[in-house]
């Protein structure tokens, strides 16, 4: 059922990104899209009543299985959001330059400006 919510957030994003005509708006499109991405990764590595991925002596390699929960989403996620975090600074950087250039987010008033 939470996958859903994931998916329906997903599509807010990508509804910001393909039908909004303001850049800081197709943004949050992006950025809303993102947050779905890591959200369901981190889904995929959950597990009810999971325990830590460390391995002590003396555990049960069989039962240990059974109960830990996936690291690698974890780690997945950590990558993302750094790597997102530098995207959405450089895509920040760029909107405030075409501003600077054109003066609106608009991107239909952009194109009207260009010719």
């Amino acid at each position: 059922m939470i996958y859903y919510l994931c998916f329906v957030i997903f599509l807010i994003g990508l509804y910001g990104v393909c039908c909004k005509k303001n850049i800081v708006k197709i943004i949050l499109g992006l950025w809303i899209m993102e947050y779905s991405v890591n959200l369901f990764l981190i889904l995929l590595g959950y597990r009810k009543n999971g325990i830590a991925p460390i391995l002590r002596r003396g555990d049960n390699i069989a039962e240990f299985s059974q109960k830990a929960v996936d690291p690698l989403p974890q780690a997945l996620v950590l990558t993302s959001i750094v790597i997102g975090l530098g995207v959405l600074a450089l895509m920040v950087t760029v909107a405030i330059r075409l501003y600077q250039r054109y003066g609106t987010f608009d991107i239909t008033e952009m194109r009207k400006l260009k010719g």
